[in-house]
C-alpha cells in the first residue's frame, strides 16, 4: 500500500449548534469524522481535524431567558457538555473552537468590515419571514404550507434594517467552480439540489445581520447591529487555522487550507456549498475542495422527544454497550446517501452477531487454542493447504478494498470489507478444524501453520479497524502481544512475528447482551427523560432529532385488506431501481415523472409524490418499484411500474429505499 507520508489532510465537522445536549443523531457526525481522520493518519497524512460549536443567535439568547441565565452562561454550560460528549467517543480532534472565543470574533469583526469597505456588503431593510431555530430568512415562494421549509417549524414575520451581502455578484462565478469541480458537491443529489433550486434561478441577496437581538458578533462600525450567525459560524473553518482578514494569517493556516473536506449534515448543505463559497470568494481564498453532506441517523420508532421518553443519546449508549460498540453501530448501519436508522433493539442485535460472535468470538478462538496447543506460542511452520491460499487472497486484498471505500467516503461499506475479512478467517477455521488436527500428532506442525495463519489474519484485519474502532484494535493487538501494522505493509502476509507468545487469558472483546434486559435499562432512562421533559432534545445539523413540540403523535390505524396467498403475492415483481432523471408534470401540482434504471433495462414511471419530493432530490436515489404492474397513463405520460412509500396518520410519505447500497436491478422478496 502506498503512505502519504508528508501530505497534509484537513477535515472539519460543522459546528455544534449550542442550544441543548446532543443526541445520537448528532454525535454520528463527530463520529464519521474521526473515523476519516484516524484513516488519513494511517495512510501517513498529516491531519488536522477540527470541530467546535456554534454559540451566537437568537435562539440562544431566548434558551438563556427561559433558563434565567446569561447567554454567555447558558453556552459554557452546553459547550462542555459537546465537548464531553465528542471526548466520550474517543474522537481525536485537533481544535475545537467556540465562536465565543475571542480571537474568532475579532476576525468576524474585520471579515464583516473588509466586505463593507470592498461593497459586498450594503445597508438596507429586511422584511419576510424568519425560522428561529434554523436561523434562516425565507420569501412567502419558499415557505410550504407556510411553514419553514428546512424543518417545517413556524416562521415570524421580520422587519428590520439589516446588511445584505451581494450573492448575485459571485453567483455566475460559483456556478462555473461547481460545472467545472464535479467532486465539490457530495452526493451528486445534493449537488443538483443546489444547483436547481438556488443558484440557477438566481440568487437573492443574504441579509448579514440582525437588531432584533443583542446575542451574536456585533457589528464594530455600527454597534446596533450583530453579524447574522451564518456568516459568524462558517468563518470558524479559517479563523480556527489563524487566518487573519488584514493579511498576516498564520503559518498553520498557509500549511491546511484549503480545507480537503467539510462534513456536514444533509439539512445545512445549503449553507457551506452557496453562502461559504461566496464569502471565500470576496475574501479571495481557495474554495474548499469537497464538501460532503452526510445522511439522517433517525430514530426508529419515530422522532426523537423527551416527552415520548425516545431521545437516545451517545452516554446512555456507551453505558450499555462500550464506546467502540456504539462506534461500529452508528459508522456501519449508515447508508452513503440514504438516512440510517438507529433502535436499542438493533444495538443489541448487531453486538451479538457481529461484534460479540464475528470478531470477538474469533479472537477469543485462536488464543484459547493458542495456548491449549502450543502454550500460547505462535509459530508458522509452513505446512500449507490450498485453503490457506484461499484466506491470504481475502486478507492481503482487503487493504486495497478498504482504501477504495474511503476514496469516495464509503464508510460504511469499508467496515464492511473488513469483517468480510473476520467472517473469512472463521470459515478458515471450520475448514481446517484445528481441534481435529490436534489429536494426530503428525499434523502438530499443520496446526500449528493454520493458528499462525489466523493470528497474522487477524493483525491485518485489527489493524485496518482502528480508525472506526481503536480501542478495540488496541485489545486484539495487545492479546496478541504484536504492534499495528503498518498501513503500508498491509497487504502483505507473513509479517507477524514466528515465536510470539499470545496472552494466557483471552479477554472477552464484546459480551452477549440479552435484549429483555437492555430494555428494561432503556425503561428506566425513558422515565428519567420524561420526567425532564420540560427540556426539549437538540435538533442541530447532524441528525434530524427533536420533535419540536414535544407532541405525541396518534397510533395509526391499520385497515385490515382481504387476506391473500403466497401465489397471488409471487406474482407481483419488486426491485431496486435507480433514478437516473426527474421531472415535473407539467400543469400538475402532484405528479413526477422519473427514468428509473433496473439492471439493464429503463422505464418512467409517474408518482404523486410532488409535495414532498423535488426533481433535484430524486436523481440518484435508489427506490424500490413494483416492476410488473400494468403500465397506465397518467396526465397522459405512461407510468411503467410503482414507486413504493410509506404513508403516515398526518398524509406524509417518504419513500422506501433499501437499508443498503444495493445494484439496480437488485429484487425484493
Amino acid at each position: 500500500m502506498v503512505k502519504h507520508t508528508g501530505e497534509n489532510y484537513y477535515i472539519s465537522t460543522a459546528i455544534a449548534y449550542a442550544s441543548g445536549k446532543p443526541h445520537i443523531g448528532n454525535t454520528y457526525e463527530i463520529v464519521l469524522a474521526d473515523s476519516i481522520a484516524r484513516f488519513r493518519r494511517m495512510q501517513g497524512y498529516q491531519v488536522y481535524f477540527q470541530t467546535g460549536t456554534d454559540e451566537h443567535g437568537q435562539k440562544i439568547e431566548n434558551k438563556a431567558e427561559e433558563k434565567g441565565c446569561t447567554p454567555q452562561q447558558y453556552v459554557d454550560d452546553v459547550a462542555s457538555e459537546i465537548h464531553r460528549i465528542w471526548d466520550l467517543m474517543n474522537t481525536s480532534y485537533d481544535k475545537f473552537i467556540r465562536t465565543t472565543d475571542a480571537y474568532h470574533v475579532r476576525q468576524v469583526q474585520k471579515i464583516f468590515k473588509k466586505f463593507y469597505e470592498q461593497g459586498d456588503i450594503y445597508k438596507g431593510h429586511y422584511e419576510g419571514w424568519y425560522c428561529t431555530p434554523c436561523e434562516s430568512f425565507w420569501t412567502d415562494s419558499q415557505l410550504v404550507d407556510g411553514k419553514c421549509p428546512d424543518c417545517g417549524r413556524p416562521v415570524t414575520r421580520a422587519k428590520e434594517e439589516a446588511y445584505f451581502f451581494r450573492m448575485s455578484k459571485y453567483a455566475p462565478r460559483l456556478i462555473e467552480y461547481i460545472n467545472e469541480h464535479p467532486e465539490f458537491i457530495q452526493p451528486v443529489s445534493r449537488k443538483n439540489e443546489m444547483m436547481n433550486n438556488f443558484l440557477l434561478p438566481g440568487l437573492q441577496d443574504l441579509c448579514v445581520s440582525r437588531t432584533s437581538f443583542k446575542w451574536g458578533i456585533p457589528v464594530d462600525f455600527d454597534d446596533k447591529h450583530v453579524v447574522y450567525v451564518w456568516l459568524d459560524a462558517l468563518t470558524n473553518y479559517i479563523t480556527g487555522l489563524g487566518y487573519d482578514a488584514d493579511g498576516n494569517s498564520s503559518e498553520q493556516y498557509k500549511k491546511f487550507w484549503p480545507a480537503d473536506l467539510h462534513l456536514v449534515g444533509k439539512d445545512i448543505i445549503r449553507f457551506h456549498t452557496i453562502y461559504w463559497p461566496i464569502f471565500l470568494m470576496a475574501l479571495g481564498e481557495p474554495l474548499p475542495k469537497q464538501v460532503f453532506g452526510h445522511p439522517w441517523l433517525i430514530q426508529a420508532d419515530g422522532k426523537m422527544s423527551k416527552s415520548k421518553g425516545n431521545v437516545i443519546y451517545a452516554d446512555d449508549l456507551v453505558n450499555l454497550f462500550g464506546v467502540d460498540a456504539v462506534r461500529y453501530f452508528v459508522l456501519h448501519e449508515m447508508p452513503f446517501e440514504n438516512d440510517g436508522v438507529i433502535s436499542w433493539e438493533l444495538m443489541v442485535e448487531r453486538l451479538n452477531s457481529d461484534l460479540a460472535n464475528t470478531l470477538g468470538n474469533l479472537v477469543n478462538r485462536t488464543i484459547s487454542m493458542s495456548n491449549k496447543y502450543f502454550g500460547g506460542i505462535v509459530e508458522d511452520k509452513n505446512v500449507n493447504d490450498p485453503v490457506d491460499d484461499q484466506l491470504k487472497s481475502v486478507v492481503t486484498e482487503t487493504a486495497g478494498k478498504v482504501e477504495e471505500k474511503m476514496k469516495g467516503l464509503h464508510v460504511a461499506d469499508s467496515i464492511t470489507e473488513i469483517f468480510a475479512l473476520f467472517k473469512r478467517c472463521n470459515k478458515y477455521i471450520d475448514e481446517t478444524m484445528p481441534w481435529a488436527l490436534a489429536k494426530d500428532e503428525t499434523k502438530k506442525d499443520r496446526l500449528a501453520t493454520v493458528l499462525y495463519n489466523l493470528a497474522e489474519s487477524i493483525t491485518i484485519g485489527a489493524s485496518l479497524l482502528e480508525p472506526y474502532m481503536p480501542e478495540t484494535t488496541e485489545r486484539i493487538l495487545k492479546q496478541l502481544n504484536t504492534g499495528k501494522r503498518d498501513y503500508a505493509d498491509a497487504d502483505k502476509f507473513g509479517l507477524y512475528k514466528s515465536g510470539t507468545k499470545v496472552t494466557e487469558e483471552p479477554e472477552i472483546l464484546f459480551a452477549r447482551q440479552d435484549l429483555k434486559d437492555v430494555m428494561e435499562k432503556v425503561e428506566e432512562i425513558r422515565k428519567g427523560q420524561k420526567a425532564t421533559s420540560g427540556e426539549a432534545a437538540q435538533s442541530g445539523t447532524a441528525g434530524e432529532g427533536a420533535d419540536a413540540a414535544g407532541e405525541e403523535k396518534p397510533e395509526i390505524h391499520v385497515e385490515p385488506k382481504a387476506e391473500i396467498t403466497y401465489d397471488d403475492f409471487a406474482k407481483m415483481q419488486f426491485a431496486v431501481g435507480e433514478v437516473l432523471e426527474c421531472r415535473e408534470v407539467p400543469k400538475s401540482k402532484k405528479l413526477l415523472v422519473s427514468q428509473i434504471k433496473f439492471g439493464d433495462q429503463t422505464r418512467q414511471i409517474v408518482s404523486g409524490i410532488k409535495k414532498w419530493y423535488k426533481p433535484e432530490e430524486m436523481v440518484g436515489k435508489k427506490v424500490m418499484c413494483l416492476i410488473n404492474l400494468k403500465p397506465a397513463k397518467l396526465a397522459g405520460l405512461e407510468s411503467q411500474g410503482m414507486i413504493l412509500a410509506a404513508e403516515d396518520s398526518e398524509g406524509n410519505v417518504t419513500l422506501m429505499t433499501p437499508e443498503k447500497d444495493m445494484p439496480s436491478g437488485s429484487g425484493i422478496s
